[in-house]
């Protein structure tokens, strides 16, 4: 019994040293060969989420820009990247084709059928061919925008020199107006003998939108409900709202170009950055410019 007493013992102070003392260089081994792989981990997550906020960015102003009125998009400001930058349109809610008098229809017979939108003469009713696209009163109707004087939706909606009208009434196949000026331009296209083959279009607008870049303060913002006016706001208007698209802005711009006659193009550059990683998109939307 006392041999055996004698011959039981434990670690030492020295072991246990020594086995601390390898335990930590094996750490400080596994935690080299790991960092690598979990910084690489982070920070692809990172870029990911911030090319998430860039692409559903450009997602939201593309899809806004499909719905444009014809020839209403226009862009301010120094646009360089890092100064401000502002893109402005006015979205259409819906559109129809109106009935054409071809100078020759009785002047607003309310909702009786045949009743031609006259362009000779000061007309307050007309009748729509087809459904009756979603308008209500308080709404308004653009014809042929063209964005030269006289058809340029962003100039008012009172005087024949205007395109735009403020809708009154909507009855079950025509929409009534306010103003009793004549609208300046017709939409309809006609053959060599003056008949009517295609065109007399109009867009149901309400309020416009714009997309500001706003660099100073890291953010891409949303403007909407303001009235439409002559001039291009480069500060939230009164009575509009603002939306927050994207955050982390670092550089941001949008350039407008008429490809053709009928057709533009918008070209939008955006970076986000956070904790030294950064990612940079470009993209482009078509604006169809068809009156």
């Amino acid at each position: 019994m006392m041999q055996l007493k004698n011959n039981s013992r434990g670690f030492t102070l020295v072991e246990m040293i020594i086995v601390i003392v390898i335990t930590g260089i094996i750490g400080g081994i596994v935690a080299v060969f790991i960092k690598a792989p979990v910084q690489g981990y982070v920070d692809s997550a990172r870029r990911a989420e911030l090319t998430d906020i860039a692409d559903t960015a450009f997602r939201r102003i593309a899809r806004d820009l499909r719905l444009a009125l014809p020839n209403s998009v226009r862009v301010s400001g120094p646009c360089d990247g890092v100064g401000a930058c502002y893109l402005e349109f006015i979205p259409t809610v819906g559109g129809g084709r109106y009935r054409s008098d071809a100078g020759t229809g009785v002047l607003c017979v309310g909702s009786a059928e045949g009743d031609a939108l006259s362009f000779a003469a000061a007309d307050t009713c007309f009748e729509v061919f087809g459904p009756l696209p979603p308008v209500v009163a308080g709404d308004e109707i653009v014809v042929y925008n063209t964005g030269q004087t006289g058809a340029n939706a962003y100039l008012g909606n009172t005087s024949a020199a205007h395109n735009r009208r403020v809708v009154s009434g909507v009855g079950a196949n025509t929409i009534s107006l306010t103003s009793a000026a004549r609208l300046p331009l017709d939409s309809c296209v006609t053959d060599d003998a003056g008949n009517v083959v295609g065109g007399c279009r109009f867009q149901v607008v309400q309020t416009p939108v714009t997309y500001a870049c706003d660099v100073a303060n890291n953010k891409l913002v949303r403007w909407q409900g303001y009235a439409i006016a002559d001039v291009q706001p480069t500060a939230l208007p009164t009575g509009g709202t603002e939306a927050w698209l994207a955050n982390k802005v670092t550089n941001c711009s949008f350039m407008y170009d008429l490809v053709s006659q009928r057709s533009g193009l918008v070209t939008m550059r955006l970076s986000i950055s956070e904790q030294g990683e950064s990612v940079s998109l470009y993209n482009a939307a078509h604006v169809n410019n068809l009156p």
